[in-house]
């Protein structure tokens, strides 16, 4: 009896093998050896399955191309403006109003690609500049959220804490433009 307990728990158990761990090497558009913070880790794993990555186009610092639904890097890289950072994100990825009427899913979508591509940089040591549009989209995606009734549940989430990170990281660019987003943190309707 004794040995057909052991038996069928291994059955249950010992033929199950742990699960694989994805590491940063697995994403596709993680393309370097030089190891992710693990706030970029952990968003790289979170998109990881509605992200692809081309084959054949890159990017920034020789990142993949990468799409989520219907969005495609290179279609809003912000490194093919001539504007500064927050006047393209501004400009590129402004809401209309009333506010929870925004498609949601593009923004997210268009998120999405700046999240992975940012990771696929961070990846290869390469510059940061995507930070301030990157930041932009998370913040109005938050607007957008909270104005739809749902808003972040996650502190780093907020509006008020993504306010501060667009201000800190575009810090030096026009006041004008810093005052443009201060304002759109109070429009959440």
């Amino acid at each position: 009896m004794r040995a057909s307990l052991v038996a069928f728990a291994c059955v249950s158990g010992c033929l199950a093998a742990p699960a694989p761990v994805k590491r940063a090497s697995d994403l596709c558009f993680v393309i370097g050896n030089t190891a992710l913070p693990a706030e970029t880790l952990d968003a790289a794993e979170a998109i990881a399955n509605v992200i692809t990555c081309s084959k054949t186009a890159t990017t920034i610092a020789g990142v993949p191309d990468v799409t989520s639904g219907d969005v495609s890097f290179s279609q809003i890289n912000f490194a093919n403006s001539k504007d500064s950072t927050l006047q393209f994100a501004l400009d590129e990825f402004a809401t209309s109003s009333p506010l929870a009427n925004n498609d949601l899913a593009t923004f997210q979508d268009q998120l999405n690609t700046y999240l992975a591509t940012e990771a696929g940089i961070r990846s290869v040591a390469g510059s940061l500049a995507i930070k301030v549009p990157k930041f932009f989209l998370e913040f109005q995606v938050s607007r957008i959220q909270t104005a739809q009734g749902n808003p972040p549940t996650d502190p780093g989430q907020t509006v008020d804490h993504l306010l501060t990170k667009v201000l800190t990281n575009a810090a030096g660019q026009s006041q004008d433009l810093l005052d443009q987003v201060t304002a759109l943190s109070k429009v959440l309707a």
